[in-house]
């Protein structure tokens, strides 16, 4: 059995500079033969992560830092190190004591990971989840070399955050620690051409004398506006082999998370908090399928139907979704938020859908 959900979006975003550049320009691509506003893939699930501590439980998402000793540690009951009481070490109030720091070091040093020092932690950012730092804490350290090393890294492979199952999580220092992701982000593209425009501003200095008529600071900021197509993809069954009964849940959230979440690059500037202008939510059994195609023609802002992107761009979109059923099958449910009711009503069949049918399998 094979399930997926595709999520499709249209999104407007005022003048922002949602994403930018090593130059800080908001960045773009060119897709039919025009230059398009751009938001990263990365930008966008960075949002989702951040939006999961309001949608999910603190065991269900992950840390991702390179102070991963200090996660450990802090799971060490205090009652199991040789100090009396799991004596502090001069520790502060509430921090793992040194003998912890230096157990929760030898552990994960002995699951393959490459620790520079307990403060410095890896040379890459590692994707822990709160269950597999409690595992590794348990782990009894005076082992053999090698069934340490087993223990280590069965532990690091349990119980994984929403966020790393979806996500997935690579290890360069052993491989064996990776995760596949279970979805896809694609990068958001406007369904039209744009040209990027520049902001020029000043700033006045509040003491600077009342004869000084010129100003503190002159700048300048760069930004564009555009109706975005916004697409991501979840291969269900694959989310299951590590989330088992969370599967649905796990959707749910995500989903939620895509659809309402914003990066917040320039955010204080522009004020660019917009909510969706279309959502529609595929469930297929054959594949995944991007409708970017839809606006590998630009579409046009026409003077005769009084201008905007919006409408035009819906047409194009719903136009496209018939014309792919042509290789693909159609999907065996779509859920469209304001016909099939409210997001929070389509979140809701999206997830009981979900259930019913992974429990059919």
């Amino acid at each position: 059995m094979s399930l997926y959900v595709d999520i499709h979006v249209l999104q407007t975003v005022p003048p922002s500079c949602v994403n930018r550049d090593d130059t800080g320009s908001p960045k773009t691509a060119r897709y039919g033969g025009v230059t398009r506003a751009r938001v990263s893939s990365q930008a966008w699930k960075r949002a989702v992560r951040l939006m999961f501590h309001d949608l999910l439980t603190v065991e269900q998402v992950g840390v991702r830092t390179k102070k991963i000793v200090g996660l450990v540690a802090k799971e060490i009951d205090p009652a199991t190190l040789t100090g009396a009481q799991g004596d502090l070490f001069g520790a502060e109030p509430g921090e793992p004591s040194l003998e912890a720091l230096k157990l929760a070091e030898k552990l994960l040093t002995a699951a393959g990971l490459n620790i520079k020092d307990a403060e410095k932690g890896t040379d890459a950012l590692f994707l822990m989840s709160p269950g597999q730092a409690k595992a590794l804490a348990k782990v009894d350290p005076t082992q053999k070399e090698k069934d340490l090393k087993k223990k280590c890294q069965e532990a690091l492979m349990e119980a994984p955050s929403v966020d790393m199952a979806l996500f997935g999580r690579m290890v360069a220092d052993d491989p064996s620690l990776n995760f596949d992701a279970a979805c896809q982000v694609a990068h958001a593209i406007s369904t039209h051409a744009v040209q990027n425009e520049f902001d020029y501003f000043t700033a006045v200095d509040d003491c600077a004398p009342e004869d000084n008529a010129g100003a503190g600071h002159l700048g300048t900021v760069e930004f564009n506006s555009a109706t975005l197509y916004r697409y991501a993809t979840v291969n269900v069954c694959a989310l299951e082999e590590n989330l088992k009964a969370d599967t649905p849940q796990a959707v749910r959230a995500f989903v939620e998370a895509f659809v309402r979440s914003m990066p917040t690059g320039k955010q204080n500037t522009f004020a660019n908090r917009t909510l969706p202008d279309a959502v529609v939510v595929m469930l297929r059994d054959d594949q995944p399928v991007n409708l970017c195609g839809a606006f590998e023609k630009p579409v046009a802002a026409k003077e005769d139907e009084g201008y905007g992107y919006v409408e035009a761009s819906k047409k194009a979109l719903c136009d496209y979704a018939k014309q792919v059923q042509d290789y693909v099958s159609a999907p065996v449910k779509t859920l469209r938020v304001g016909p099939d009711g409210t997001l929070a009503e389509v979140l809701a069949k999206l997830e009981a859908e979900v259930k019913e049918r992974l429990g059919a399998k």
